[in-house]
Formats: C-alpha cells, structure tokens, sequence
C-alpha cells in the first residue's frame, strides 16, 4: 500500500511539473535569428566562428570581442557546457582549436570573473598548476579553452594573439500562443487524471484501513427539541407532589 501510494504521488507531481512548465512556456526558446547558425545548449546558444570548408580560423581577443558585439564570448560555468563546447568544437572545426573566454582579471578582489555578468568563477577546469601557474602579467592575461581537452590555459592577450571564437548568447524567451487549443486541452486532461490519481489513492486507503472511513468520521447528533406540553405538564406535576 504504501509503495503504490508513492508511486501515484510521483506521478501526481511529476504530471503537475510538466503542466505548469508547458503553460509558462519554460521550453519555449529560441536563439537569435540575425542569420549566423547558433547551436542550442540549456538556455544559452553558441556560434562557432569557421572559415571556409569549415577550416578553424583565428582572431585576436579585439578582433573577437568585434565579432561578437551584442553577445559575449564564450562562458563556461558549468562541467556540463565545459563538455558540449568540446563536443561541437570537434564536429565543427576539423583540427584542434584554442578557444577564447570572455574572462577577465579583476585586480582590485584578486580573481577571474566574466564578462557578461561581473560574477566570480564558480566553476573552472584550469590545467595542472591552476590558474595561478604563470609567469605572465596578469594585467595581460586571457585565458582560452583547449578544444581537444576541454582545459583552460593562461594565455598573454598580445604575445599569442590569435584563436578561435565562440560567441555566445542568451536564448530568446517565446511566449506560448494565447487561447492555444493544445494548452487547454492539457490543463483539463492533466486536471482529470490529478482527480483520477486522488481518487485512487483515496480508495486504496480506505480498502487498507476500512475503520478511518470517512463516513465513521460523522456522528449523528439529533436536533435539540423543546419538551411538548405534556411533558411539561408531567414534569410540573411531579415537582408539587416532591415539595412538603
């Protein structure tokens, strides 16, 4: 009983998730329509810059941040993306490539943080030695994403000026269509089989325990009556024959 009562709460609440996640319209994204092709990933959309025949070509970190106007160069914040920049990379670009990332050095706190939001890493896959296994000036340090590997390397922004780029954006949030006949019809089946699933597991309870029935809940309690005449009358009489 008590598995088949998980089971139908499972089921109820992962019924509910995707009702109200389809009505929100939480899957409905899209990525920018400005003619460049742009791969989706989450909630984010990639654009593997490539020559011709799909031959990597390289770009200064200036020439990238160019290129990218209005987006943000590539940001890796989770392992996650970490693997799906070197999943495509690979299917994209025919050699190995070092990518930039839209990664700065902020002097005043002593870290990296990233460009499209000021925020500090949370998640990094430095090579061995870290971040900090350099020699460079780390006012004239980038850092690149080794295509092959997926590892991050300090780099100097002047001495090795060219690599590959990867622009990045946010997806484009599409409302559903309002009065959408699909979206009526799943909110009122969803609404059914919430109210089937209840009624099951009501009805498994009651057979397991037939004593907590609901109807042994309810005492019956007879209206309050005001005595008749003669009961009144009866009542009176006795009352003189106790008095001396």
């Amino acid at each position: 009983m008590e598995s088949s009562t998980r089971y139908f709460t499972l089921f109820y609440t992962v019924l509910l998730i995707l009702t109200f996640r389809y009505a929100r319209g939480e899957d409905a994204f899209d990525c920018p329509a400005d003619g460049r092709t742009w791969l989706p990933f989450q909630l984010n959309c990639y654009h593997f810059v490539h020559g011709v025949e799909d031959v990597a070509k390289s770009y200064t970190i200036q020439d990238a941040k160019e290129m990218c106007r209005g987006y943000d160069l590539l940001t890796v914040k989770s392992a996650e993306e970490n693997d799906f920049i070197v999943r495509y990379s690979s299917s994209i670009w025919n050699d190995k490539m070092n990518v930039w990332l839209g990664m700065y050095y902020d002097s005043d706190e002593d870290v990296f943080k990233w460009h499209d939001d000021n925020s500090v890493l949370r998640y990094n896959n430095w090579e061995d030695g870290g971040y900090d296994d350099t020699d460079l000036p780390l006012m004239d340090t980038c850092v690149v994403l080794h295509s092959n590997t997926g590892k991050w390397e300090n780099i100097s922004c002047t001495d090795e000026p060219e690599n590959g780029v990867v622009c990045q954006s946010k997806a484009v949030w599409i409302p559903p269509p309002k009065n959408s006949p699909l979206l009526s019809a799943l909110v009122i089946i969803s609404v059914v089989l919430i109210l089937v699933v209840s009624a099951v597991i009501w009805f498994l309870q009651q057979r397991n325990n037939p004593g907590s029935s609901i109807l042994n809940l309810i005492e019956y309690h007879p209206p309050f009556r005001s005595p008749s005449n003669d009961q009144t009358c009866l009542v009176e009489a006795e009352e003189i024959e106790e008095m001396p």
